[in-house]
Order: structure tokens, then C-alpha cells, then sequence
């Protein structure tokens, strides 16, 4: 799909077979067809100022789409998203091959950055593995124009930009862990940044995990026929200072989770080839700086392996050292992303990388606590908190804090090893595993987002069925455009 900014009126948008065009609560049209269809629409009843509503009209050989926007004080990008994710489903049954947006009067870049987003983000298809499965499907949105009283093509191009680098991340987290290996992750990590200036991809194998001493890590990839791998992704933006640390972006990539000895149920197992998300969001993200060349240095570490029953697993019982030797118990091996994402910190913090942020399905029990509207946030540091608070706000990627304690700290405390990786007592589960995490990471600036609520399967209007959501990639990008002032 092109996106492509105009100043012609919407109405008269060259090309357009569709136009969009939204309306606020207890507001008119803000321009109508010659006709007056749409104020006849409003008048009727068929059209609502209620937010996502949509109603079609005919004008000048154009379908024109009045969506409802809401009240005016409480739009924001989200609700920009929301509307166009609307429109675009809407579009899709109709045909569009080229859609005309209208930027409603009034409202800022953001929000017209938010109608490009949504509109990308609804139009997302995964269908590789359903060879002519769009034959007999609605066509394509081809082309989206945004018409604006003011050239917004800027804003245009890095909605456009973040949008493509979620579906991105969508596309890896929906790949199948048949095909999206440890090594074909470390490969694609490799062949993306070979294709931008500043950014580098270096690949450690698993023996160089475990000469390195990255007990934790290998653990959990000693189950598996497929050798784990360690992805780092140097990124050094173009003015950026190099006397300061880089920003560490860490991300928990299991490319299938079997539980390994400690087997999951059956029934939704399938689904666990979501568990590398954090690790997709990870490499869209720092690609995404590298393509919108944000001053600022960037560390990316991901923990890329699969999790399986093999021969060679770790049993229950077993205990590992981690990069920095603390000795853990496995007394649950399917709690292995803390593994993972352990010697990941020990190894970002070793190179130098300040603050650190994790991405990590972790765990269910934040899934109970958040649904999957709010990412779970936990961290040692309140002003780095707030700034992904922040971020999440901006990016609608939203995240809630939850609190760390050295009483639930204690909970971890082990009786054969200084910690056990799964406490015993069933409470506070998302907790004790971002105080697993926070052992590793110490005093150094930290924050940890449990995505296991919203990096698959949950839908909003601009995300619509099953599947990955990219969740991480716009917050990430957020909030280090954020760090780079």
C-alpha cells in the first residue's frame, strides 16, 4: 500500500475511489457533497458522531465513508487508530483499490499519524502459508491518500514507517516455529541490518554461550535439536553522543515453548510460537531507529532458542550458574524466559548498556492481573518508569506498574541454590518474575514489560482476529526518540 500525503480537497482526491471522512459528536460535516448526502446521513440517523460508527453515501462516482470520531476533547491517536481501523474494514468489503482520508479540522499531527497506523495495521493479512487464499477476498487497499489543509507527508512517512515495522514484527511472531528457528531469527536479524547505515548484527551460537558462562540461557536450550542463538544488534544513530552508554532493548525470542519437562497442557500449545514477540518487537524497533536515523546509541540483545523435552533437557531439580555466577534451581522448567532474559542482562550490562528494557511473554499470572489491554510494567527505576509510562501513552501501546518489594523478592530465595526460578507459593506469579529479572539486572536502571496479555490475540478495532499484535515496536520507538531528546 502507498501512502501518500495531499493538500487537494478529499472530496476531489485524483485516484480516489473511496473517500473517508469523519465526524465528531454534535458537530456537522465539516465539507459535504454537492448534494448534501452526508448531512442527510447525520440527519437520518444512519451516521453517528459515536466513535468507530460508519455509514456509506454515494457522490461524484465515490463511495464516501462517515465514520464517527467521538467527542472532540477526547480524541487522541488511539481514538484516530479506532476510526480508521473502522474505515478500512469497511473499505475492504466495499473494494477500494485507493482511499482518501479527510484529516478532521483541528486536531494535530499525532492524531493524523494515528489514521495512517490504523489504517496499515487493519489492512494486515498473514497469509503466506495460504497460497490463493485472496482470490475470492475483497481486493486490496492499494493506495491511502491523506488530504490536509497543510503538507503532513512527514508525519505521513514515519506513521507509514512504524506501522510497516509492527506488521513486520506481526509477520515473525505468526511464522511457525517449524520454519522461524532460533538460527532463520538470527538469520532474518542479520539480513536487516545489513540493509541500514549505523546498525550491525553480531551472532553468538550456542557453544559461545556457554564458553561465555551463560549457564541460565543454554539450560533452557539443551532440550532442543535446534542450537540456541544470541542476536545483538549494535545501532549508532548519526549525532548521537558517543560518550554516552547505549540504550540496552532486550527481548525474550522462544521460538517454540513446550514447557520442556515441565510439559504444558495440550490445548493451546500451538499458540506458544508467540513467545519470541518481545524478541520480534526488539529487532522492528531498533530497524525502525536505524530507518528514521534517531540520534541516539542502541544495544539490542535477544535470547533467541526454543524450549523442548528433548533428551537432553534440564530436569526439574537441576542447578545452573548465570553469566554472572549466581546459581539458580530449575524447579520448573517451564518458567525458562527468566533464564533466558537473565543472562541477557548480564551480558547488555556487561557491555556497557544503560538503562536496560526487556520485552518477555512471561508469564500468565499478568494476563489475570491486566487482560490484555495493559502491558505489565515493573521496575527498579521511577523516572525510567515513567518514561515508558510515557511512551506507552503516546504510542497507545499502553502499560500499567506493578510493584517490586524485597518481600516478594524472598519468594525466589532457594534452599540448594542462592534462587530457584519458580517460587513455590502460587501468588503474585508476573511479580516474582520481574523480581527473578531484577536479581540480574541490580542497580542499574531497568524496566520490564511482560507482554504475555497483548502480543497475540488481542483485538482492537485496527487489530482485528487472531494472532501477534507487534506489540512493543511503537513504544520502544517511543520512547528511545524520547531518550534521544
Amino acid at each position: 500500500m502507498r501512502v501518500e500525503a495531499t493538500t487537494a480537497a478529499a472530496l476531489a482526491a485524483p485516484g480516489a475511489d473511496t473517500v473517508a471522512c469523519g465526524v465528531f459528536e454534535r458537530e456537522p460535516v465539516a465539507h459535504d457533497t454537492a448534494d448534501g448526502a452526508l448531512a442527510q446521513l447525520l440527519d437520518s440517523g444512519e451516521a453517528r458522531g459515536r466513535l468507530g460508527h460508519v455509514a456509506v453515501a454515494h457522490a461524484a462516482q465515490r463511495r464516501v465513508i462517515l465514520v464517527g470520531l467521538g467527542e472532540r476533547e477526547r480524541f487522541e491517536p488511539e481514538r484516530a487508530r479506532t476510526a480508521a481501523g473502522a474505515v478500512a474494514q469497511r473499505a475492504r468489503e466495499l473494494g477500494t483499490r485507493c482511499l482518501c482520508w479527510e484529516a478532521p479540522h483541528h486536531v494535530g499531527e499525532r492524531e493524523i499519524a494515528g489514521l495512517v497506523e490504523g489504517t496499515l495495521l487493519a489492512a494486515y493479512r498473514f497469509e503466506r502459508f495460504r497460497p490463493g487464499s485472496g482470490q475470492d477476498a475483497e481486493p486490496e487497499l492499494e493506495r491511502l491518500l491523506v488530504s490536509a489543509h497543510h503538507d503532513v507527508a512527514a508525519t505521513l512517512a514515519r506513521a507509514e514507517l512504524l506501522a510497516r515495522a509492527q506488521n513486520r514484527a506481526r509477520d515473525l511472531a505468526n511464522t511457525p516455529a517449524n520454519v522461524l528457528t532460533p538460527s532463520a531469527l538470527a538469520r532474518y536479524a542479520e539480513q536487516a541490518a545489513s540493509e541500514h547505515d549505523g546498525l550491525r548484527a553480531t551472532v553468538l551460537a550456542e557453544e559461545q554461550l556457554r564458553e561465555l558462562g551463560m549457564g541460565a540461557f543454554a539450560a533452557v536450550a539443551q532440550g532442543a535439536r535446534e542450537s540456541a542463538r544470541l542476536i545483538r544488534l549494535d545501532y549508532e544513530g548519526p549525532g548521537a553522543d558517543p560518550a554516552l552508554p547505549p540504550l540496552g532493548l532486550l527481548g525474550k525470542a522462544v521460538t517454540f515453548d513446550s514447557g520442556g519437562i515441565s510439559l504444558k497442557q495440550p490445548a493451546r500449545m500451538h499458540e506458544m510460537k508467540f513467545d519470541m514477540a518481545g524478541g520480534a518487537a526488539v529487532i522492528e524497533a531498533i530497524r525502525a531507529l536505524a530507518e528514521l536515523r534517531v540520534p541516539l546509541r542502541v544495544l539490542g540483545v535477544v535470547g533467541a532458542t526454543e524450549n523442548m523435552p528433548g533428551g537432553g533437557a534440564t530436569h526439574p531439580g537441576d542447578i545452573v550458574t548465570a553469566l554472572d555466577g549466581t546459581t539458580i534451581e530449575i524447579n520448573n522448567t517451564d518458567a525458562e524466559g527468566r533464564l533466558v532474559l537473565a543472562d541477557c542482562l548480564c551480558y547488555a550490562i556487561r557491555e556497557g548498556a544503560r538503562p536496560l528494557v526487556d520485552l518477555a511473554t512471561l508469564t500468565g499470572g499478568v494476563v489475570v492481573a491486566l487482560g490484555s489491554v495493559h502491558s505489565g510494567l515493573m521496575s527498579n527505576d521511577d523516572e525510567l518508569a515513567e518514561r515508558v509510562l510515557e511512551a506507552g501513552r503516546a504510542s497507545g501501546e499502553l502499560a500499567w506498574r506493578l510493584p517490586l518489594h524485597e518481600r516478594y523478592a524472598e519468594l525466589l530465595d532457594g534452599t540448594y541454590a542462592q534462587i530457584v526460578n519458580s517460587p513455590e507459593r502460587r501468588e503474585a506469579t508476573a511479580i516474582a518474575g520481574a523480581e527473578f529479572l531484577h536479581r540480574f539486572a541490580g542497580e542499574v536502571p531497568w524496566a520490564h514489560l511482560d507482554i504475555a496479555g497483548t502480543a497475540y490475540d488481542a483485538e482492537r478495532p485496527y487489530l482485528r482476529g487472531k494472532g501477534a499484535t507487534g506489540v512493543g515496536v511503537r513504544l520502544l520507538v517511543e520512547l528511545a526518540s524520547a531518550l534521544a531528546g
